[in-house]
């Protein structure tokens, strides 16, 4: 180590692999969406789809919206990092992709459900763990039910997953409160947690 060199500068650690996870409602996409309004020097992973895409959401920038056939192939040749099926519909993300953005020096951010960020963190043990939660149950539930996107079948099976996702919190390294209309509050929060873990004296080291 040369003399100018400070082991605990965050701009020598390797870049984190950093998951945001939580259960249907607590507004993970909504987070997600704050962080790149700001500009922020993070590479956000864009996750494949099976589901039909909403009207707000664009091909390729929210998810990539493909066909089962197209999904099924990716299985095949062992181009996902995890997938799963999640309210009947697969989700997954692309191994390459990570892989590449692990080597541009950003941080890699992934937004998936916590049955996809157990299996992270089964691949990658050191990869950052946030788990995004509502100020409490009723407040969750109240989301779900406002969406209008869903079949009172769909909205009740959402609930009861996330039900027993909330139980899974112990599984992460972090909870974060997305309290109501505090949005920028929670992404400062979260920025904290990311800024804290860049100090650590034993960096989190992440090889997929």
């Amino acid at each position: 180590m040369s003399e100018n060199q400070n082991p605990y500068d965050p701009q020598q650690s390797q870049p984190l692999l950093i998951v945001i996870s939580g259960p249907s409602g607590v507004g993970k996409d909504s987070v997600i969406q704050r962080m790149k309004q700001r500009n922020l020097p993070f590479h956000f992973v864009v996750t494949a789809t099976t589901r039909r895409s909403r009207p707000e959401e664009v091909n390729g920038v929210d998810y990539f919206f493909i066909s089962s056939d197209e999904f099924a192939d990716m299985i095949e040749k062992g181009e996902l990092l995890e997938y799963a099926i999640v309210y009947n519909d697969y989700k997954g993300i692309p191994k390459e992709q990570v892989r590449k953005a692990l080597t541009s020096d950003k941080d890699v951010i992934l937004r998936i459900d916590v049955q996809g960020a157990a299996s992270i963190r089964e691949l990658a043990p050191d990869a950052l763990l946030i788990f995004l939660t509502t100020q409490n149950e009723d407040e969750m539930v109240h989301r779900l039910k406002s969406r209008k996107t869903e079949t009172p079948e769909g909205v009740n099976l959402r609930i009861a997953t996330a039900r027993q996702e909330l139980k899974r919190m112990h599984e992460f390294d972090y909870v974060v409160v997305n309290r109501e209309r505090q949005l920028d509050q929670t992404v400062d929060t979260i920025l904290a947690i990311i800024q804290a873990e860049h100090h650590r004296v034993k960096h989190r080291k992440v090889s997929l």
